[in-house]
């Protein structure tokens, strides 16, 4: 089975266009045909639906394209065990992450970590949206939440501790608030259809009703809104330690409790061969965090190096 054919494959239910998979490979258009033509003659079954303006799988090629990703992913990892120790990986790497954890901690290792394998290609989608990394074809999702999904695999990498915040202005207007109970009187700035913020209180989680004229999807936008006096916004630590910093805002401290922490993951969608590129990303990312990761208690962890 030819590894270019794979790559013509898998390329071209990625981007959903064949045309697109041949501008990707540095192929032309009609080279990539035949090798998605030969592609099929040799596994005896259609696997795309193609029309002028898109191309999906079929249902052949949904069961095949995990197979074609894993030959591709075996194939790179042993070219690169072949490499002189110091040369890097090579290949494709997608990554998703949300907007606000990309811009500030991921968006900045992507220039010294291509620069170290100069032989990668880097595709970063931000997003607050949680994707279908299987149905996407990500190789790695960075999520900072509790963790739904049983059937990814996830890594711990850091703790996330949050921290309530205001700008210096709203604190002046309308107090500096003590208790949970009064945040039910003060504006919060809450995620898109949330409506209690949960806090640890004497080792026991407890939940917050709360309310205000401006909620969002976005935690960029939540930031953006604290920052020009709307309310109080619950975010993390390393998102608000520079405006804290500035003075543009502080840290609100309620009497007996804190918001409850969360956790950065890396969650891969299978535990099976996880590529080379994938593993030494991690491990970048990892110790930019400065916190040594530890394995999901609810799935075993299998990826490590």
């Amino acid at each position: 089975m030819d590894f270019a054919d794979l790559r013509v494959f898998v390329e071209a239910v990625r981007a959903g266009s064949l045309a697109a998979a041949a501008r990707r490979l540095g192929l032309n258009a009609m080279g990539a045909s035949r090798s998605l033509a030969a592609l099929e003659k040799e596994v005896g079954a259609r696997l795309v639906h193609r029309t002028t303006r898109a191309l999906s799988p079929t249902a052949e090629g949904e069961t095949f394209l995990a197979f074609a990703q894993t030959v591709l992913d075996e194939q790179a990892d042993a070219l690169a065990a072949l490499r002189p120790s110091g040369s890097g990986v090579s290949g494709q790497l997608r990554i998703t992450t949300s907007t606000a954890f990309g811009r500030k901690v991921v968006t900045p290792m992507i220039a010294p970590f291509m620069a170290d394998n100069p032989g990668l290609r880097v595709d970063l989608l931000l997003t607050d949206d949680q994707v279908d990394i299987v149905g996407q074809g990500i190789d790695l999702a960075v999520r900072i939440a509790k963790l739904r999904d049983n059937h990814l695999v996830a890594r711990r990498l850091a703790d996330n501790p949050r921290l309530l915040c205001a700008s210096p202005a709203y604190v002046a207007r309308h107090g500096m608030p003590r208790s949970l109970g009064e945040l039910a009187d003060r504006a919060c700035l809450a995620a898109s259809r949330t409506s209690h913020w949960t806090f640890l209180r004497g080792g026991r989680t407890v939940r917050q009703k709360v309310g205000g004229p401006f909620t969002a999807s976005s935690i960029e936008a939540l930031h953006q809104a604290c920052r020009a006096g709307l309310g109080i916004a619950n975010l993390s630590a390393w998102n608000v330690a520079d405006d804290v910093e500035r003075g543009t805002l502080v840290p609100i401290e309620i009497e007996e409790a804190q918001p409850e922490p969360l956790a950065i993951w890396a969650v891969y969608p299978t535990s099976r061969l996880v590529p080379a590129r994938v593993r030494m990303f991690v491990a970048a990312l990892e110790h930019a965090l400065g916190d040594p990761g530890r394995a999901h208690p609810n799935r075993q962890d299998r990826s490590r190096p």
